[in-house]
């Protein structure tokens, strides 16, 4: 088996644990490189007020040990502020020039010469706009290489979180204000993903690439989804994080920056 170089390009960290770190896993064990691109610093995250103090360098720590986990070969810290949820600071990641942060992107994938990038799907997932801005640039950058990689995206099926979003808010477990129907164009429909990668094999990797993210799995009076997936049962947790998802992005669809 040829090895390969794959780039994984994400938003804060902690994405990488949430959305691709069985796949980083499964790949260095197989011997291909895989890079991690994290394009924000992470300070705007929720977090309990025993990391309220630098943030961002807490989060790059975290970041580190992931990392390590995973075994990932190289980390490049773009360093853009976090949008938060609303994205409205002016220096915002969300806000910065598409071609400036294609441009970062393409250089660590021409400097590699990558042969896969990963991005973000259409929707961002959930609508982070540091998410969507990812998606764009990924698609950008991939245009701008000197070898275009094959692009994929990272996503999850759609209809199941949707289904279950609405159960919960019918049982009254949702946060006063929640909208269920914000999430009916999330992430991605089921047809459209077109790689299932089991990552049962690199579990242990992955839970400890979770739990290396400590400052989001804790915030004061609230629920954090990492708190809530480092403590699962076993069964639970394979059922639920054993597989992670892609859709890979046709050449001539790169074109299209949605």
């Amino acid at each position: 088996m040829a090895h390969k170089t794959l780039v994984f390009v994400h938003a804060h960290p902690d994405d990488e644990a949430l959305l691709t770190a069985g796949t980083m896993a499964k790949a260095t064990s197989q011997g291909h490189r895989v890079v991690l691109i994290v394009a924000t610093d992470g300070a705007a995250g929720l977090a309990s007020a025993q990391f309220s103090e630098n943030l961002a360098e807490t989060r790059a720590h975290e970041l580190e040990i992931s990392a390590a986990a995973l075994g990932v070969s190289r980390v490049v810290n773009l360093g853009f502020p976090d949008s938060g949820l609303d994205g409205e600071a002016m220096n915002a990641f969300s806000r910065m020039p598409l071609v400036d942060v294609a441009d970062l992107i393409s250089a660590v994938i021409n400097e590699e010469d990558a042969d896969i990038l990963i991005g973000y799907d259409p929707s961002g997932g959930y609508g982070h706009p540091d998410h969507l801005m990812i998606h764009r640039a990924a698609r950008a950058a991939a245009m701008l290489c000197s070898r275009a990689p094959d692009l994929f995206e990272a996503t999850l099926p759609r209809e199941p979180i949707a289904n279950a979003v609405k159960i919960a808010e019918r049982l009254h477990l949702t946060p006063r204000g929640f909208d269920a129907t914000e999430f009916a164009n999330a992430w991605t429909p089921r047809r459209e993903i077109t790689h299932t990668v089991d990552v049962s094999s690199t579990m242990h990797e992955k839970v400890a690439s979770l739990r290396a993210h400590a400052s989001q799995a804790s915030a004061d009076g609230t629920v954090r989804t990492l708190a809530v997936l480092t403590k699962l049962p076993a069964p639970i947790r394979k059922l639920l994080l054993g597989n992670e998802y892609y859709a890979r992005v046709p050449n001539s669809s790169m074109r299209t920056i949605a």
